[in-house]
């Protein structure tokens, strides 16, 4: 056998280590004393292959004792060597060097043009540009606002197009909360709370809250982990609580719970959630207060009775879009419409999530934008829902080209994230970020200096700004609410592109309600058929195309799409 051994060149650094090991041994006992330590050294090497040889667990070191090691270090560092010596400006994992580097120029308050033209292939399928006018115009008020909140809410609320979308403490660190919440207040923007309800790091910032409420029901629940309204009346009675959404899904992991393991679980989170120390804090996939659309509405009715009138919403990443049609009929049917509706899409992605949930589960956001904008047109009440949407939005072509397509306003996670100080290092969910934004380790946690970071956060909000004001004067509009689809192109093919009407269209306002049908949309008109305020299940289940069962009646109107779409120039 140990021929066989030596005969096999895999070995050979085992050996290699063994022979140095005794060499040394006996040259420092007889020659020079400073040999010992080599000796010690391969001698270490020479026991940890003997470990490698008896050990059951990885195939890779019973073949390649000590020299295998090298294989499980390399790949911890791949992240690192991709980012810094392999990855092009342009090579998205998930986001690109230029993507990174304009957050990191724009929150710095450096230099963020780049020289010698652009590195994007503009006749490459995906590519989109924005239509610029003859007659560009200077808009010098860049403080961009919307105001939320329908006929029923008392306390509306003036927002800002750009926020920072939902991370719950816990999720990040105490440091990362309260830089995010201090650059909040300090550039007057929105900060949401993600599901892990208010820790007293975003009270101290004393930024803007958007407070959302997931199935944990985390600051508002009773011992069961039910939703108590007293709990939720006390709490939104906060001023600094601006808004409250309801969140029934998230882009990162849609239709998937999550669980925070009892030994992750410090006084503070405790503290935050309303949750007992030393248990596992469980996060259900779905919510237990509503299992049906018109329940669904009916809590949010409560919340805005029991919040003293603040605007109520929800958030959802789009799925059946048959679920979707079946809660704008219950808006319809109780009369109740939140104020506002979070899309976000797919590329979501601050939640650490399995991968086939990440990479395979939910509707990307462009065109869960654009559905549920059209849905909402279509059930003739677009107008009293605000829209936002959320999904790798950085730069203001981003937030542009999401207006266009139905936005009201954009919500950013990554983005802020990285304006903090995020290397996009991909370990968010260790407990060992290097830079101390996504861990609970407090000595981690000191890499963030509070006063630098919120700088940064409120200056790459107010950099963007005037950067979305500049691309909205240069199409010659005085708004970047303004924006229509028809403002973009949209390469389809190399040779081969959409105007922004054709390929994310606004549908006409009232088609799913008026009674009449238009052909072309005879989809639409399939699903909003089998939607049912009472119910999220499905009438049937369908087994190829969806085939209608009514006939059309003789005073139904059938007439082609043509002319009946939003046409602008």
């Amino acid at each position: 056998m140990v021929k066989a051994l030596v005969s096999n060149q895999r070995y050979a650094v085992f050996f290699g280590v063994g022979v140095a090991a005794t060499a040394s041994l006996g040259g420092g006992l007889f020659y020079n004393g400073w040999l010992l330590v080599i000796a010690a050294i391969c001698g270490a090497l020479f026991l940890l292959g003997i470990h490698d040889l008896r050990q059951h667990k990885h195939a890779i070191l019973r073949n390649y004792p000590v020299v295998g090691h090298l294989r499980f270090l390399l790949e911890s560092i791949r992240p690192e060597i991709r980012q810094y010596i392999i990855e092009g400006d342009n090579d998205a994992v998930p986001f690109n060097r230029q993507d990174r580097g304009l957050v990191y120029q724009r929150a710095k308050g450096v230099e963020d043009k780049r020289p010698f033209g652009t590195i994007e292939n503009v006749y490459g399928s995906g590519y989109a540009w924005l239509t610029h006018s003859a007659t560009p115009v200077t808009i010098a008020d860049t403080d961009f606002r919307v105001r939320v909140g329908g006929p029923a809410c008392k306390q509306p609320y003036e927002a800002s197009l750009y926020n920072i979308s939902a991370m719950s403490f816990g999720a990040l660190s105490a440091s990362a909360i309260l830089a995010l919440n201090t650059g909040a207040k300090k550039g007057g923007f929105a900060h949401d709370t993600g599901e892990g309800s208010i820790s007293r790091y975003h009270r101290q910032g004393g930024g803007d809250l958007i407070f959302q409420i997931a199935s944990g029901y985390f600051g508002c629940r009773d011992e069961q982990g039910r939703f108590s309204p007293e709990k939720f009346a006390q709490l939104a009675a906060d001023p600094q609580i601006k808004m409250i959404e309801i969140k029934l899904s998230q882009g990162a992991k849609p239709g998937h719970g999550g669980m925070l393991p009892a030994s992750k679980i410090s006084p503070e989170i405790a503290e935050a959630r309303g949750i007992p120390m030393g248990v596992d804090c469980i996060s259900p996939a779905a919510h237990s207060t509503f299992s049906t659309p018109l329940e669904l509405m009916a809590f949010v009715g409560q919340l805005r009775e029991l919040s003293g009138g603040k605007p109520v919403g929800f958030k959802l990443c789009i799925g059946h879009r048959r679920e979707f049609m079946s809660m704008v009929k219950a808006m319809l049917q109780t009369g109740i419409v939140p104020d506002f509706i979070v899309v976000d899409g797919a590329e979501g992605g601050t939640g650490a999530a399995p991968v086939e949930f990440a990479n395979r589960v939910g509707m990307p956001m462009l065109e869960g934008l654009s559905f549920v904008h059209n849905t909402l047109r279509g059930a003739g009440i677009r107008e009293q829902v605000k829209i936002v949407a959320a999904g790798k939005i950085v730069s203001a072509f981003d937030i542009a080209r999401t207006l266009a397509l139905g936005a009201d306003w954009c919500n950013a996670a990554r983005g802020f994230m990285f304006a903090i100080g995020c290397i996009q290092a991909q370990s968010c969910h260790t407990n060992r970020c290097p830079v101390g934004i996504a861990t609970q380790d407090p000595t981690r946690q000191r890499a963030i200096d509070l006063g630098d970071k919120s700088d940064r956060v409120a200056r790459f909000h107010r950099n963007t700004m005037r950067a979305l004001g500049e691309i909205a004067g240069a199409a010659g509009l005085g708004n970047p609410s303004d924006f229509m689809p028809y403002h973009f192109m949209f390469r389809q093919k190399d040779n081969e592109f959409l105007d922004g009407n054709e390929a994310y269209p606004y549908l006409p306002e009232g088609f799913l309600v008026s009674g009449g049908e238009i052909r072309e949309l005879a989809d639409w008109h399939d699903r909003w058929d089998r939607a049912a305020a009472d119910s999220f299940a499905p009438p049937e289940i369908p087994h190829g195309p969806f085939k209608r069962n009514r006939k059309q009646k003789p005073h139904e109107e059938q007439r082609g799409v043509s002319g009946a779409l939003t046409s602008v120039a």
